[in-house]
């Protein structure tokens, strides 16, 4: 596909954007500073990536008519570049492709994480643990930064539920797959005949909702002070500073407990009742996605069985696209790119096909 018509395009904006970032008046308005902002780095981003493709598009051009030459070591040479140059222009024009398509202003958004224990009891606690400890592991290969907002330990040490907010660069982008039904299959510690044990957790991904995405009227909330529990110190189990936040018009309940302070709790917990209200609202439109899209990205339903961690067979398969591996061990431990970017391109080529792009 010829894509210099939509990358005039871009140019085009690109100025519009330079214009209204050096208007009077710019910075007065902050969700159109945001935006205006995130829009440009995008804009600049895709041009600077086309001129690269131009430029090694332009050398593998030149390096092909250098192996048809007559000198031996120039032929060598240019033969030797060659599969590198390909490789980059291929990697090049996938993210020009994806950069082209119609933006969805949710995966600039640093997201709300939940991670909570399914069936299985004292192991599925475990597992809960294990994939928190996995997403943090990714974030912090991808220089994201982890604020814990509220957990739930259970009596083995694991996670009865957790909730940590990931902040950092197009943080939603690449999380959002991870939404839906985890299931594990391993022999727990505590198992003393060997059996393979199943047990599930569900995880929830929202972008964060920013407060002009969400109206939150203070006749539409119940706010109530109740003690904190659980394990985390005698401060913890001995103030009233945990606060549980009803949204009365849609029934949805949110309590924080992490912090301290009252305040802040109440200030968390309003962060993620805004994160739930945006994704009901997402939800709405995403009912005019493709079926695939839908059930690749998930609806952050918990009755979505999205993947299987398989321990005995150090087996990890995601249902969704049909990709299985055998390096368990290492996604466990965050190394989750693989897995990421297959799902990404499965999206990609789903999304292209409705943009007419294919």
């Amino acid at each position: 596909m010829d894509f210099t018509p939509l990358i005039e395009k871009k140019r085009e904006r690109l100025a519009e954007l330079e214009a209204a970032m050096a208007s009077d008046g710019f910075f007065s308005d902050p969700k159109k500073t945001t935006e205006i902002s995130r829009e440009y780095t995008r804009t600049k981003g895709v041009l600077e990536d086309w001129a690269r493709f131009e430029q090694v598009t332009a050398q593998l051009a030149e390096n092909r008519e250098l192996a048809r030459g007559d000198d031996p070591e120039m032929v060598i040479m240019a033969e030797e570049e060659i599969p590198a140059l390909e490789s980059e222009i291929e990697a090049l024009e996938v993210k020009i492709q994806y950069a082209l398509l119609p933006h969805d202003p949710t995966e600039d958004r640093d997201a709300i994480v939940e991670v909570r224990a399914g069936t299985g009891g004292d192991e599925a606690s475990l597992f809960a643990m294990n994939l928190t400890r996995m997403y943090q592991r990714y974030a912090e290969g991808r220089g994201w930064k982890i604020e814990m907002i509220d957990a739930n330990v259970s009596d083995v040490g694991g996670y009865k539920e957790v909730v940590f907010k990931v902040s950092g660069d197009e943080v939603f982008r690449f999380l959002k797959y991870e939404s839906g039904v985890h299931r594990v299959q391993r022999v727990p510690d505590t198992e003393t005949q060997g059996r393979i044990h199943t047990s599930t957790a569900t995880v929830a991904v929202l972008p964060e909702a920013e407060e002009v995405d969400v109206e939150l009227r203070p006749e539409d909330l119940h706010i109530q002070a109740t003690r904190s529990g659980g394990p985390g110190g005698q401060h913890v189990n001995t103030t009233d500073s945990a606060v549980q936040v009803t949204h009365l018009p849609t029934g949805i309940m949110v309590k924080c407990q992490d912090g301290r302070s009252q305040g802040k709790n109440k200030e968390k917990a309003l962060q993620i009742l805004r994160a739930k209200l945006l994704e009901a609202k997402i939800q709405e439109e995403a009912a005019k996605y493709s079926a695939h899209r839908r059930n690749l990205i998930g609806s952050g339903g918990r009755e979505e069985k999205i993947r299987t961690y398989n321990f005995p067979q150090n087996r990890l398969s995601d249902h969704r696209v049909g990709l299985t591996l055998y390096n368990l061990d290492q996604v466990i431990e965050g190394q989750l790119t693989e897995v990421i970017e297959t799902l990404q391109a499965s999206e990609m080529e789903d999304r292209m096909r409705e943009a007419g792009m294919a």
